[in-house]
């Protein structure tokens, strides 16, 4: 027993503990005197663009002007958010939201129970946002919807920065086991192995942490992520680091670009997602950055325990029956008719993870990394706050971020790179999101994380670069090729073409500029063109083109290769490579697939140049009937439009072998128009005080009646980038309004 409490302690027993059925906070929110003297603390000013930058007497009253200008900038969207996390959204749209109120709620315990545990400074922060949002609320009632109280509590904004397991992933597993009716299929039923059981089905995994993976609806899944580099002094002309951070993702992903600076607390510039004021944040400081990148780490192991027969509500663990917990919460909705009503929903959990589903022999659960942990938001904080690389990794040695890539550069000449992950030390083959691995005794299952500094990472690595753009981190420095044998699951090697054009531009003895960096990442060559045209042109001549087929190929071959604006032919090879994917049906699609023997230089050739050749006959007037010509200009075609915007632009997908990643979907008249992909992107050199470039192509503000909605949009079109503001004569040159929250003035 003495084991089973110990097993207990280390899981989530927090999940009933001190739950409650309505999110009611010990403390009310600011009172409308106490909201004002906390505006009278901070002053916003707005330089070209509309980025914010927070000049406050304390991190409450920073933390309160966040809040306040993500609010101007953003509406009521922060709001109804907001009202989700704390469970609240049935009683705004209706019955539907009840089930996820419910959960909500367990989430929302679980912040109130574990708020007094952090430092008082990350208290600070969230009280200060949620008296933000207040004074909002209070200041512009009118403008919103009626059932909107100034009440936010710093609790409801802590709910969001709280490790929970996702529904998304446990419901895909649940549907997959009721489907199944083989699920007594064994495996793995070796005497010295766990029984796994087998749940057919695809193994298509949720987020690192058993959460629902990063959502970007709409967009091609190879364009869905970030580019991140780091360059040592010994590849600067400057002698000081640079940093790049370039995420990607929906157009509606909510990067928002703002500067904070609490005299001797915080001094941080970056990208603040919406609706809260540590959601995904990367940038820099005077001494430090670092940049985030989707990785593959897997956090989770789906386990299947016995039921005691005596007793149905107990699973045994070594022989012992534990009782599972079964916890009611009461959820109020209102319908269409405006009447309230109530529903009660019914959760169940272990000492060791949530119950995914329970039948009469078994109780298949989820055990997720960090589950329950409160400190993501301290976390970032203290990310923001370091000073010096040892400083940066003891807050990241916390724990409380699961996933992600990691690429750090600072003004002492480090550069580091972590593939992070909460790594769970198995005792079992990874299960795989189709397997339950049977546990009958706490051996059976994981019990302990890979500590931070087990983690792969690279720290100043011959060659003085880094790159990450989603793929493994074997290849993060083709100097240090990191070999596959961890102890630990670490997705396998790979490296895309989209990572391959990045190692073209920096495995290399070229010194940058912080300038040179900006133009690099602006390529605009379609890697995949260098790879497979001259195959497809070869294919062509011995085919004996004719006529237009063997102008549109004489096109091709004159074409150079890119995505950029004025290129004519990149349109007609999308086109071909579409039409030839398909007619391969899945088959592969190269004469050499990719192989680590040549990470660089595959995949390359076509495996079938009929096909090839029967696809281009096909896109040459398929290309013309849809865009008027088969010659096309890129940037004709393919275009940003936002507010009066209506600009030509390079780039494309992942797959074609870009760097500068677009999403596109197609206008009323026909033109591409992205969507999704390069969104945010900055470029800092560390010297005695950063030196920056960025742009935030969609703008401040979603509203079309904002001036910040499309004023950068032209700029990211034509591949440029606004400089930096950061040091306060610079700041001061370049302010266009001055306001404190509530009180705007010119």
């Amino acid at each position: 027993m003495q084991r089973l409490r110990w097993v207990a302690g280390l899981a989530l027993a927090w999940i009933i503990a001190g739950c409650a059925t309505t999110p009611e906070p010990p403390a009310g929110p600011a009172s409308p005197a106490q909201l004002n003297a906390i505006a009278q603390q901070v002053v916003i000013r707005r330089t070209e663009h509309g980025v914010p930058h927070i000049l406050a007497e304390n991190l409450r009253a920073a933390a309160f002007a966040l809040a306040w200008v993500q609010l101007e900038d953003h509406g009521s969207g922060i709001i109804e958010g907001m009202n989700a996390t704390r469970g609240r959204a049935a009683l705004v749209d209706g019955p539907a939201r009840a089930e996820a109120d419910a959960d909500a709620r367990r989430r929302h315990a679980r912040a109130r129970a574990a708020f007094d545990s952090l430092r008082q400074d990350t208290r600070d922060v969230y009280e200060g946002f949620a008296a933000g949002m207040n004074h909002y609320i209070r200041t512009h009632n009118s403008e919103l919807p009626a059932w909107v109280r100034p009440d936010f509590t710093a609790h409801d904004i802590l709910v969001r920065d709280v490790v929970w397991p996702g529904a998304a992933a446990m419901n895909r597993f649940r549907r997959r086991l009721l489907e199944d009716t083989t699920n007594d299929r064994l495996l793995g039923a070796a005497a010295n192995e766990p029984v796994r059981y087998v749940i057919s089905g695809r193994d298509d995994e949720g987020g690192a942490d058993g959460s629902e993976a990063v959502s970007d609806l709409g967009q091609d899944a190879a364009n869905v992520g970030s580019n991140a580099w780091a360059l040592a002094p010994s590849r600067t002309t400057s002698g000081h680091a640079i940093l790049l951070r370039n995420p990607h993702l929906a157009w509606t992903a909510g990067y928002y670009e703002a500067h904070v600076r609490v005299p001797g607390k915080l001094d941080f510039y970056g990208d603040f997602r919406i609706g809260g004021p540590f959601t995904i944040i990367g940038g820099f400081n005077r001494d430090l950055g670092f940049a985030t990148t989707n990785n593959a780490s897997r956090n989770h192991e789906f386990y299947a325990l016995l039921v005691d027969p005596t007793q149905p509500d107990h699973y045994l663990l070594d022989g012992v029956p534990v009782p599972l917990q079964r916890e009611s919460v009461t959820v109020e909705a209102r319908d269409d008719a405006g009447r309230t009503t109530t529903s009660t929903h019914e959760f169940w959990t272990t000492d060791l993870g949530p119950v995914v589903h329970l039948d009469s022999r078994r109780v298949y659960m989820l055990r997720t990394a960090a589950s329950g942990d409160f400190r993501a938001g301290e976390q970032w904080l203290q990310m923001m706050q370091a000073t010096s690389l040892e400083e940066w990794k003891q807050a990241m040695r916390t724990g409380a971020r699961t996933s992600s890539s990691f690429t750090y550069a600072d003004r002492a000449g480090n550069i580091l790179y972590v593939w992070m992950s909460g790594a769970p030390v198995l005792p079992h083959p990874a299960g795989g999101d189709s397997l339950a691995i049977l546990v009958r005794s706490v051996s059976d299952l994981w019990t302990r994380r890979m500590p931070f500094d087990s983690l792969p990472q690279l720290l100043n690595p011959p060659g003085g670069y880094l790159h990450n753009e989603n793929d493994s981190p074997h290849y993060t420095n083709m100097n240090a090729i990191m070999a596959h044998s961890f102890r630990f699951p670490v997705e396998e090697p790979r490296l895309r073409l989209r990572s391959q054009h990045a190692l073209e531009l920096l495995h290399n003895e070229r010194r940058f500029s912080l300038e040179d960096v900006v133009e690099a990442k602006h390529s605009m060559r379609m890697l995949l063109a260098d790879r497979v045209k001259g195959d497809l042109l070869d294919g062509l001549r011995a085919a004996g083109a004719q006529g237009e087929i063997a102008e549109a190929a004489a096109l091709l071959e004159r074409w150079d290769n890119t995505a950029a604006a004025h290129a004519r032919g990149a349109v007609l090879f999308e086109g071909w490579w579409d039409r030839y994917r398909q007619l391969m049906r899945g088959a592969d699609l190269h004469e050499v697939e990719w192989s680590e023997t040549a990470p660089t230089a595959t995949p390359r050739g076509l495996a079938d140049i009929d096909r090839a050749v029967e696809a281009f006959r096909w896109s040459v007037p398929a290309t013309a009937e849809r865009f008027g010509r088969w010659d096309v200009a890129w940037g004709d075609v393919h275009r940003v439009r936002r507010g009066s915007v209506d600009a030509p632009v390079g780039g494309c997908g992942g797959d074609l072998g870009c760097f500068r990643i677009l999403n596109f979907s197609t206008d009323a008249d026909g033109r591409r128009v992205v969507d999704g992909g390069d969104g945010w992107v900055i470029a800092i050199e560390f010297g005695d005080e950063p030196r920056a470039y960025s742009v935030l192509a969609y703008g401040q503000s979603p509203d079309p009646a904002s001036p910040y909605h499309d004023s950068q949009a032209a700029m990211f079109a034509a591949n440029r980038m606004k400089r930096v503001l950061w040091t306060e004569a610079d700041i001061e040159r370049g302010t266009v309004v001055r306001y404190r929250p509530g009180s705007r003035s010119h």
